[in-house]
């Protein structure tokens, strides 16, 4: 009943990663013709710094997405320290902990960069767009993040049901 009911919830988020995967292929479709259409109204200088924040923006998210999992990864393994477990484990986890934590921190810094560098293209933006097209820009900035988001949540649970599966699977003789 366990394996089944698994099976059964492994099954209902590869849907709907299909899914986020499709909205993901619009997205970039989309984020191709707001390119062309910056790479026609804007300078040079003030295009190459678009493509350079669009492009910065998923891999500053996609670097704090992977490092705040591996953290709490971490920190799970920490949870189960216990009287049994060695103190070379104990100190390995510690280690790592801090390690990604202070990556962790300098992910933000850059995130916080970011957000200084997506205010200044808006501005630049907003001296060729129309209301319209600015607002969506924003949206597509939004939805770029909220589907990198989402997208690594279902991969991480995807991850967590087929661990959990094949453990099931393991104690049954």
């Amino acid at each position: 009943e366990l394996m089944a009911s698994l099976h059964s919830r492994l099954q209902a988020l590869w849907e709907e990663q299909k899914l986020v995967l499709s909205e993901a292929r619009e997205c970039a479709k989309q984020g191709e013709e707001l390119e062309a259409m910056v790479r026609d109204l804007c300078k040079p200088k003030e295009f190459e710094r678009y493509v350079m924040f669009i492009g910065d923006l998923e891999k500053v998210v996609s670097l704090l997405l992977c490092l705040s999992s591996r953290l709490a990864r971490v920190q799970n393994a920490m949870s189960r320290i216990d009287g049994n477990t060695d103190a070379e484990e104990k100190q390995s986890l510690n280690d790592r902990h801090k390690l990604l934590s202070r990556q962790r921190e300098d992910a933000k810094d850059l995130k916080e960069n970011l957000d200084r560098r997506e205010r200044v293209v808006s501005g630049i933006l907003a001296k060729y767009l129309t209301e319209q097209q600015l607002q969506d820009y924003q949206h597509f900035v939004q939805v770029k993040t909220a589907l990198l988001i989402e997208q690594k949540d279902l991969e991480e649970q995807i991850k967590f049901f087929e661990a959990q599966l094949e453990n099931l699977e393991q104690s049954i003789p």
